[in-house]
């Protein structure tokens, strides 16, 4: 496995694989890897001859008081496990490289898309996601670029910033893993405490439990949401952010429950806003 961390190396690695016909899969990540990552690699070495893991923690898209600086980081330890899997090459660029002085252009995707949900509780957030990922889409040249499904709303709007700026590549969504008692796996799950870890199980619970409210035939979206509140709410230490069913393909509003509905969560336990979603089809 090979490590990269120039920008203009990388590129010309990347075009090297690409006039000998192989295929590039692209695993954009922050580090700090866990076995949802290790999904994503897996699914490109399945379906690509090389597989590209980027290692960047993008200050472009964390807010005023968020957690850049503290974000988790171990390249060592990442590398171990990407060498693990079969990853072909570590590309993990300084912030310097990817913005150096001066730096001002920016890609946004703008709409109801981006507006909502996470869009709504981090203001720029998306803009700084969007940048960073169509900078490592030109640098990496992938065929295949692999998302998971546990950041839903930032999956779709990476699938329409390639449709209708004609990037010549698809974008590829993994199934969220969980640990066995349900909670999704997240770099940011190191920050809770034992008490903290125990109450955001609550998540999952109220989107199985809304699943199954909704399959035995509720389709009024307030009540829904009412339903997965006064779960969250048997939590003491959570703080809801926000609670969203939507239309699944665009994230559009739904008047009633009806076709594929995506079931959004995000809740704050101590210091630690964990997201989390489901796919419901009526």
């Amino acid at each position: 496995m090979q490590t990269i961390q120039s920008v203009a190396e990388m590129q010309q690695w990347s075009s090297i694989q690409k006039r000998s016909g192989r295929r590039i899969g692209l695993v954009p990540t922050m580090g700090y890897l866990h076995d949802g990552h290790l999904s994503l690699v897996r699914q490109a070495r399945q379906e690509c001859d090389l597989v590209v893991v980027s290692i960047f923690v993008n200050p472009m898209q964390f807010g005023v008081g968020e957690d850049f600086e503290e974000y988790p980081r171990d390249l060592t330890r990442d590398c171990a496990l990407l060498e693990q899997e079969q990853a072909d090459v570590v590309f993990a660029p300084a912030v310097k490289d990817m913005y150096p002085p001066g730096y001002s252009s920016f890609v946004e995707v703008e709409g109801e898309i981006t507006t909502k949900m996470c869009g709504a509780s981090r203001p720029g957030h998306f803009r700084g996601v969007t940048t960073v990922v169509s900078k490592l889409f030109h640098i990496c040249q992938p065929d295949l670029a692999f998302f998971g499904q546990k950041d839903a709303q930032q999956a779709m709007i990476l699938e329409k910033m390639v449709r209708e700026l004609n990037f010549p590549l698809k974008i590829v969504r993994v199934p969220i893993v969980r640990e066995e008692d349900g909670l999704a796996l997240s770099s940011r799950n190191v920050y809770l405490n034992p008490q903290e870890r125990q109450e955001a199980l609550v998540l999952s619970q109220s989107l199985q439990a809304a699943r199954q409210l909704i399959m035995d035939g509720e389709r009024d979206v307030e009540k829904v949401k009412d339903f997965i509140r006064n779960i969250i709410a048997t939590s003491p230490g959570a703080q809801i952010d926000y609670i969203e069913l939507n239309k699944a393909d665009d994230l559009a509003s739904l008047p009633r429950i009806e076709g594929k509905v995506l079931i959004a969560l995000a809740v704050k336990f101590g210091t630690t806003r964990l997201i989390d979603n489901l796919l419901v089809e009526v």
